[in-house]
């Protein structure tokens, strides 16, 4: 009888461990999507088109974010109770290898998320760990994570370490592994705060993207354009916070105007996008909410005027 219960126990504790991982899995796909359709986007594929990337699209992107959703499942059900050491940490980059050679396959080469897996697999894998975390916990969680070695890694070139070699920044490997410190100082509070002023959530969304973009030294704006792309994202981004942000009259004409600029110059604010999903989805968390919660974002002229 006390064998069969334990049993039971253990059933009971697997089934809820599933349905948690499923959850998490699709609020991280949800906040891919999100971030994906959110319009608009400087230099970013959204819904009026590719932006400044030549091998992306929207329908890309949503196909690429929904190819991930079990391969995040995975990272959330092997976290789940465990202890965080280095054996979590390979198996953790063994899934987050498997997603990206999935993403490559359905995207036929594209790099839609490569970022994002790291990004949002490991806040999936440290919302595992623990029931009713704050974002910041979180966060921390995946940064002990991120600074243990994967002693599998491949040494591959990436465009990433390329630009870490040239220009010493940190990039994605250093945002995760300080704790994802732009998402909790600048993007979460700038979403809140504007949610707080009952903007609609698209508004929130772009402001809370615009002081990433702001502070970020986003490796994907440097690889395309060097430092003085990047001063120049900086400072654009600030600019528009300062007018007011998106919900201004001010606001939305220089927004469309440095959106113009990154597109002909083809200059994607890519890193500082990873990070407004990984935003996104540490707000529905720490909120207990079921599901990403939907922006009325609208089809816009390419020209990004309303």
């Amino acid at each position: 009888m006390y064998g069969s219960f334990l049993v039971a126990g253990d059933r009971q504790h697997g089934a809820q461990t599933l349905r948690s991982s499923a959850h998490l899995a699709a609020l991280a796909t949800q906040s891919l999507i999100a971030e994906a359709e959110l319009t608009p986007k400087p230099g970013l594929v959204d819904q009026r088109g590719s932006g400044a990337h030549d091998d992306l699209s929207l329908d890309l992107m949503r196909l690429s974010a929904t190819v991930l959703e079990p391969f995040f499942a995975a990272m959330s059900e092997n976290s789940a109770g465990r202890e965080v050491d280095a054996r979590l940490r390979e198996e953790l980059a063994e899934i987050g290898r498997g997603a990206e050679r999935a993403m490559f396959k359905a995207t036929r080469g594209s790099n839609a998320h490569k970022g994002a897996i790291w990004s949002l697999g490991l806040l999936v894998a440290a919302t595992a760990f623990r029931v009713g975390q704050t974002a910041r916990e979180i966060a921390t969680v995946a940064g002990a994570i991120a600074r243990l070695p994967d002693r599998a890694q491949p040494q591959l070139i990436t465009h990433g370490g390329l630009v870490r070699s040239r220009y010493g920044v940190d990039g994605a490997r250093g945002e995760a592994a300080n704790g994802f410190p732009h998402v909790i100082q600048f993007s979460l509070p700038t979403l809140r705060r504007q949610q707080a002023a009952k903007y609609p959530e698209e508004i929130c969304r772009l402001d809370a993207l615009l002081s990433l973009m702001s502070q970020v030294d986003d490796t994907c704006v440097l690889y395309r354009g060097g430092a003085q792309a990047l001063r120049f994202v900086k400072s654009s981004a600030q600019a528009v916070l300062t007018a007011g942000g998106y919900g201004s009259s001010r606001g939305r004409k220089l927004l469309c105007e440095f959106d113009r600029e990154l597109t002909s110059r083809h200059i994607s604010p890519g890193g500082s996008a990873d990070l407004l999903a990984a935003t996104i989805f540490l707000d529905a968390v720490e909120r207990q909410q079921g599901e990403i919660r939907e922006d009325q974002t609208k089809r816009e002229e390419p020209d990004g005027a309303a």
